[in-house]
């Protein structure tokens, strides 16, 4: 049994804003012995004892990039703030957050301010709320420079502009205000911003919301040319598997604060092992299937009070396959292959159906010899 390591944590709202850190932290000599980020056993609790995230598990090398998927209300976004600690007052955090051998949430709030932006920076959801709406764009982006002390105010004005241009906005822009540009600007802005202090690692919370499918197409695409070509990780997080499957090399599927599902994006998407990761994967018509064009697949109800969660599996009251143990028995993540694992007492059954055909396929020696002596 894996065993807990608590931290214990100074309350989230002692922290301010990303960009008023002062220094610029050394980042480790040893960091290439360790993944990128290294999640062990992560529980956030809000106020009011309400379990929001449940003891997730998470690994992104350099150069790698994980998508997280599911439901409103699963705890992606409050997981996403919790490894930055960015959570509001009041809340609890336990387990490990390693940002390149350092524990996230063992640091002095001097050191996470000077962690935010350059060992790790966030696109926020919803571009035009997280800009501010009475300074120009170019400010906004030279800010972080220029608190970390990475670049002088006339470096921050040409960086600023190489960062448009890198992002497919004109360098002229930066005088512009939030208002002014669209939403797809805008979230090409958020990304600039990100990137404005070299972080290893971007954690980017629906980046392509409320955006039409050509705009959100270009900003997929940007995304991943950024993480080739400067080696850095990505966690990409959505509801949509489709784009997640067709970005990201991983994916993980959460369902009430846990992840329930774990593997290479595309198998995940393909072949979902989870019944909630089907769920989901069939859930949007896909091009040149006619029947889930005109018949799309849909999951009733709603994802369980993170207050008042079922007993046993907490998927059981939505599943089409539950079982009765389903209902007694929580159920953890589980191998279910190669590079995967699933939280369903259905993979055991899998890998036995699976296991008993391959041994059916397999020859007997008397088969054999008789074969050879056929063929001569």
């Amino acid at each position: 049994m894996r065993a807990r390591h608590r931290v214990r944590t100074q309350p989230e709202a002692e922290g301010r804003p990303m960009s008023t850190a002062q220094t610029t932290p050394a980042r480790p000599e040893a960091a290439t012995s360790h993944p990128l980020l290294d999640v062990r056993d992560l529980t956030v609790t809000y106020p009011g004892g309400v379990a929001a995230v449940r003891g997730v598990d998470l690994t992104v090398a350099a150069g790698q990039k994980l998508g997280i998927a599911g439901e409103s209300g699963c705890g992606k976004s409050t997981l996403a703030l919790a490894m930055l600690r960015l959570l509001p007052s009041g809340s609890t955090t336990t387990g490990r957050i390693m940002l390149e051998g350092d524990d996230v949430l063992a640091m002095k709030w001097g050191r996470v301010r000077a962690v935010r932006w350059v060992g790790a920076s966030i696109v926020f959801q919803g571009a035009m709320h997280s800009l501010n709406a009475v300074h120009r764009i170019g400010d906004q982006i030279a800010e972080p420079m220029l608190l970390h002390k990475t670049a002088t105010p006339a470096g921050a004005r040409k960086r600023v502009a190489k960062l448009l241009e890198d992002v497919g906005l004109p360098a002229a822009r930066a005088n512009a205000y939030p208002h002014e540009l669209s939403g797809g600007q805008r979230q090409r802005v958020m990304i600039a911003m990100s990137l404005a202090c070299d972080p290893r690692l971007i954690i980017a919370d629906e980046p392509t919301t409320a955006l039409d499918v050509m705009i959100q197409a270009q900003i997929l695409r940007l995304i991943e040319q950024l993480v080739s070509e400067k080696n850095i990780g990505l966690i990409m997080i959505s509801h949509d598997l489709a784009v997640l499957a067709d970005t990201c090399d991983r994916l993980a599927v959460m369902y009430a604060g846990r992840v329930v599902e774990e593997g290479p994006a595309r198998q995940v998407y393909d072949d979902a092992r989870h019944p909630y990761g089907r769920a989901l994967s069939t859930a949007f018509p896909r091009i040149g299937d006619a029947s889930s064009r005109f018949a799309p697949q849909g999951l009733p109800g709603d994802p369980p009070d993170p207050s008042a969660l079922p007993a046993g599996c907490t998927f059981h009251p939505r599943c089409p396959v539950a079982m009765d143990v389903c209902a007694v028995e929580d159920q953890f993540l589980r191998d279910a292959g190669p590079e995967r694992s699933a939280a369903c007492v259905h993979v055991d059954a899998h890998a036995r159906d699976t296991a008993d055909g391959a041994a059916s396929d397999t020859p007997e020696p008397g088969d054999a010899e008789e074969s050879r002596s056929s063929a001569t």
